[in-house]
């Protein structure tokens, strides 16, 4: 394998929801460029260069199993705790366990399934744009809340969550579309968080800090009861 092959394989493609975004960048820098302003172009070219990583779209490779349930973003376990779902997830009003996934501005904001299941619900709510790693952001900011129903009956909350920069949530899917797990759903432009709501007796596989990898992180196993995982960090 030559160089430029080696280098080439190691860099993922841009999402076609990007490239309109890279293309805007990139005539702003050539316009700054056109009118000698070499600095402002030059600083162009570097935020040309960050959308495109921003919008890119690696392969992934997922864990099969009836009840794996997978990460749906990449970003850092920010939560773990048992609280009431909200209203527009349409799931008992009961305390669950709600694992939260916070993306920065350089991590990958494609979203995935976490795990095989039929799209019972989907709901936008719009809001607010406060910081998402805030409590309250689950209420107050933009989000989009999916509903999943696996074949064996149990059901799965999910909610992307607009953050302090993120403007736009995009869908993939639409209600009744059977999805697979590591399946793309979704993406939230430029810094969000998702949730993740799973039944309360079910004991999460991850560890706050921990980092997570979209449609590969295994987050919990339904079939698996417990109390919150213990950690140490060095």
């Amino acid at each position: 394998m030559s160089l430029v092959q080696s280098i080439s394989s190691g860099l993922a493609p841009v999402h076609k929801e990007g490239w309109r975004f890279v293309a805007i960048f990139a005539a702003v820098t050539l316009l700054l460029f056109w009118l000698a302003w070499p600095a402002l172009g030059w600083l162009g070219v570097v935020l040309c260069l960050w959308c495109a990583y921003f919008f890119r779209d690696p392969q992934r490779v997922t864990p099969l199993g009836e009840t794996l349930l997978i990460a749906p973003a990449d970003g850092r376990i920010s939560a773990i705790e048992q609280v009431i779902p909200p209203t527009e997830l349409d799931l008992p009003r009961e305390a669950m366990t709600r694992i939260s996934i916070f993306m920065n501005v350089f991590d990958v904001h494609i979203n995935r399934a976490p795990i095989k299941a039929r799209l019972t619900r989907l709901t936008y709510v719009p809001g607010l744009f406060i910081n998402a790693e805030l409590d309250k952001a689950s209420e107050d900011n933009e989000r989009q809340a999916l509903t999943l129903e696996t074949a064996s009956g149990q059901r799965i909350g999910v909610v992307q969550i607009a953050g302090l920069i993120a403007r736009r949530i995009v869908k993939f899917v639409g209600e009744g579309d059977q999805l697979m797990a590591g399946q793309r759903f979704g993406l939230i432009r430029f810094g969000s968080r998702v949730d993740v709501y799973l039944p309360r007796d079910v004991a999460p596989l991850v560890c706050l800090g921990q980092r997570s990898v979209a449609g590969e992180t295994v987050l919990a196993d339904l079939a698996v009861m417990g109390g919150a995982r213990a950690s140490r960090m060095e």
